[in-house]
């Protein structure tokens, strides 16, 4: 493998899970060491972020207090810091309007009920269309972050080789959302299916964004089951070849605008990861996402050392996600070379938490500078 260096503005990891507690500082240093400018921090605590502002209180806490608690564990070092206010039943249109002319609502967060982790206290879609609460977004040009995983269906519907929770969503719901709501500006998290690639497509590059992970744009349904690698079990989950194959060419395309990164690291401890009673959700990638990203877009046919490759990559990495946040990318750099590196397991005071390329025995072709 030949030798190669590349400076990239520093990048920002449009979703991302921070957590809460004693281990705040060391995954928001994970992320500071790995050339990252800023976050989108997911509200999925518990309670759940789902008030503007004020203290908080049993059954919530607020965008104000979580920036808080972000900024006194490090994140005030960030150049962006964007924390999504979660919507449950007890929004309001009006908690939307105070929070954009106060300037601390920037985005609001959609999680299909018992999706994913803490997940309990949202609401069905079928709820929110044609709403008052998406029409107040829309008004005050809050994007709209989904989980874009159908609610509520059989095992079988979940995963299939034709179907999936994901790609039923796409092809039912979201044409649903986008006609009902033209003015609402959307970003489908982290996408996995060839369907949630096309519509978003399909959509408009000012309309609608996506955000991708390092392990969709690696891995398939195969890594995950062949000896049960719990390290990479995530939600959504990783899909089959196909999909990944549509991933890697809508990061690849030149001159995309839509895709950019978002991580969805998520870390749990090695005693809550692997438990009795099954697998916590969630691959950790602090520290090491822009190598994993790297790996992937040369899996894929980058050759990073040729212009048209790095602007495919810091498209995706450093500029399309400001682009559609509506800030600018990093003044700052980060240089990255393409030497062997190994990742390790992170101490926290909560726990050690193993990160994806460890527990996956993948050996990095990439380090940091």
């Amino acid at each position: 493998m030949s030798e190669l260096s590349i400076t990239l503005p520093r990048w920002f990891d449009l979703h991302t899970h921070f957590r809460q507690g004693a281990a705040v500082p060391d995954y928001i240093g994970a992320h500071r060491q790995m050339g990252c400018a800023g976050a989108l921090a997911m509200p999925n605590t518990q309670p759940p972020v789902s008030r503007v502002d004020g203290p908080d209180r049993d059954d919530s806490r607020s965008i104000e207090s979580y920036r808080a608690e972000l900024s006194a564990a490090g994140a005030s070092s960030f150049e962006q810091l964007i924390i999504p206010l979660y919507l449950t039943p007890a929004t309001t249109a009006e908690m939307i309007d105070q929070g954009a002319a106060s300037g601390q609502l920037r985005a609001c967060k959609y999680y299909p009920p018992h999706g994913t982790t803490n997940s309990e206290h949202g609401l069905p879609m079928a709820e929110l269309l044609g709403g008052d609460v998406l029409k107040a977004m829309a008004a005050n040009g809050v994007p709209l972050c989904i989980h874009g995983e159908q609610h509520a269906l059989p095992g079988e519907e979940y995963l299939a080789d034709d179907r999936s929770a994901e790609s039923i969503f796409y092809r039912e719901t979201m044409p649903r959302l986008l006609e009902t709501h033209p003015d609402l500006r959307i970003v489908c998290e982290h996408i996995t299916t060839r369907e949630a690639v096309a519509l978003v497509r399909g959509a408009g590059p000012k309309r609608v964004g996506a955000t991708i992970t390092p392990q969709h744009l690696l891995y398939t349904i195969g890594h995950l089951i062949q000896g049960l690698r719990y390290h990479l079990y995530c939600l959504p989950i990783v899909k089959f070849d196909k999909d990944r194959d549509a991933l890697r060419n809508a990061v690849m395309r030149p001159g995309q605008d839509q895709f950019f990164a978002g991580t969805d690291s998520a870390p749990h401890t090695h005693r809550t990861k692997a438990t009795d009673c099954g697998c916590a959700a969630g691959c950790f990638t602090g520290g090491c996402a822009p190598q994993l990203y790297a790996k992937a877009f040369e899996e894929a046919g980058a050759d990073l050392g040729t212009d048209s490759g790095l602007a495919a990559f810091r498209a995706f990495l450093c500029e399309n996600g400001p682009g559609f946040y509506g800030f600018e990318p990093s003044e700052k750099t980060f240089t990255m070379e393409r030497t062997p590196s190994e990742t390790e397991v992170l101490h926290t005071l909560d726990g050690k938490v193993t990160p994806l390329p460890l527990g996956m025995d993948l050996k990095l072709d990439w380090s940091l500078v």
